[in-house]
């Protein structure tokens, strides 16, 4: 087993440890940065300020998501569709990678594809979702658009009130609570020190790399990879580099274990839902539902998110309006302002390194940390990674 909530003290003396590279951010794309860098014999340390997947790695509803999300497609339009679509090779790659990671890991993540489903409650949004699908095929993703009775035949679970909507055949989900620590078990028995309870104070600079202050030592380090999800534009500010990544809450609904239901993942194009069915039988109710803040600053149960929430999910499945609400949680999910990612050196700061994944982090999450893995280690990766540079974020000059 491996321990979420402590690790090796870092440097009982003070002196201070060396490393060839410090993974910043204990979530699911930090723990499988360490497992590729520790395999390809990287000696690397992991430094996460709370627990491992004490946060939105843990905290999400476990889906892989790989169509332009609706909503933004609606708000911001197609130009901002096309912009983000050098995403959607990543994606599908993402889901493919992670239908191998049971084999590598020895874990069982609980991995099923068998699609998603974007239902359409009008006319106006199906047409709207025939415009998404165009630019998705251009960018090399498959979908189908389903009139009222293809959808019906699809998934006969949903409304008969629904208009058509769009099939995604490479998305599906797997389970948060146990992904990180299957990388973490993998990243610590190929050598990766993995050490919670590490809280990132300062970064320095030094001739030969990085001096990075820690509550619990020093680490002195080649190359600093940034995989601090919420926090990963705290840390790069460390370096000088701000970079917009905010902190979104979220909650999510959990109902009581039923019989198999919902087959699909399935969104709604009219208002925020995502809803899936586990392997164990319980239904996972969300899509973007905000929580509360407490005095503190932490996320708290909104109750009109639960309400909206659970409308939406029983108008567009009615036999959920029978099944018992079991829990709901709360927490926070990276975003940026163009709901890009973040992959790639920073141009200030060589050597220095970020992932970050708005939004989709739990699908893209694997492959982000096998990616920044190669790249910080001089390897070249199969995406154009301009449209995901720090770069982007530059002030105009004046």
């Amino acid at each position: 087993m491996v321990s979420l909530r402590s690790g090796p003290a870092l440097d009982s003396s003070r002196s201070g440890r060396r490393c060839d590279t410090l993974v910043i951010g204990g979530g699911l794309t930090g723990c499988a940065a360490a497992y590729y860098l520790a395999k390809a014999g990287i000696d690397v340390v992991l430094a996460e300020r709370h627990s491992l997947n004490a946060e939105a790695s843990g905290r999400n509803a476990g889906g892989f998501h790989v169509q332009i999300q609706f909503e933004p497609f609606v708000t911001l339009g197609e130009d901002w569709a096309r912009s983000w679509a050098p995403t959607i090779p990543l994606l599908i790659d993402a889901v493919r990678l992670w239908q191998e990671l049971p084999a590598e890991l020895g874990a069982d993540l609980e991995v099923k594809v068998s699609g998603g489903l974007l239902a359409a409650e009008t006319e106006e949004e199906l047409a709207a979702i025939e415009r998404k699908a165009a630019i998705e095929r251009e960018a090399g993703l498959e979908v189908e658009l389903l009139s009222r009775e293809e959808l019906r035949r699809t998934a006969p679970y949903l409304s008969r009130s629904l208009a058509g909507g769009l099939f995604c055949p490479v998305e599906g989900k797997a389970s948060p609570l146990v992904s990180t620590p299957a990388f973490a078990r993998a990243a610590r028995a190929e050598g990766a020190v993995l050490a919670p309870g590490s809280d990132v104070l300062a970064i320095e600079q030094t001739a030969v790399g990085f001096r990075v202050e820690t509550d619990r030592g020093p680490i002195e380090c080649e190359r600093v990879v940034d995989c601090a999800g919420t926090a990963a534009g705290r840390v790069a500010e460390l370096v000088g580099v701000p970079l917009p990544v905010e902190s979104v809450p979220l909650q999510a609904h959990v109902t009581e274990p039923v019989a198999q239901l919902v087959q699909h993942l399935v969104y709604c194009a009219g208002e925020p839902l995502t809803v899936k069915q586990s392997v164990h039988g319980s239904i996972l109710i969300g899509g973007g539902w905000s929580s509360e803040l407490d005095d503190a600053g932490r996320a708290d149960v909104n109750m009109a998110s639960l309400r909206g929430n659970l409308r939406v999910a029983t108008r567009v499945i009615p036999a959920l309006a029978h099944v018992r609400l079991l829990r709901i949680w709360t927490g926070f999910c990276n975003g940026t302002p163009d709901h890009r990612p973040i992959l790639g050196e920073l141009d200030e700061v060589p050597g220095f390194f970020v992932a970050s994944f708005p939004y989709l982090g739990f699908t893209a999450a694997p492959m982000m940390g096998k990616l920044v893995a190669d790249l910080s280690r001089g390897r070249s990766v199969p995406y154009d990674l301009a449209p995901f540079s720090a770069a982007r974020f530059d002030p105009a000059p004046v």
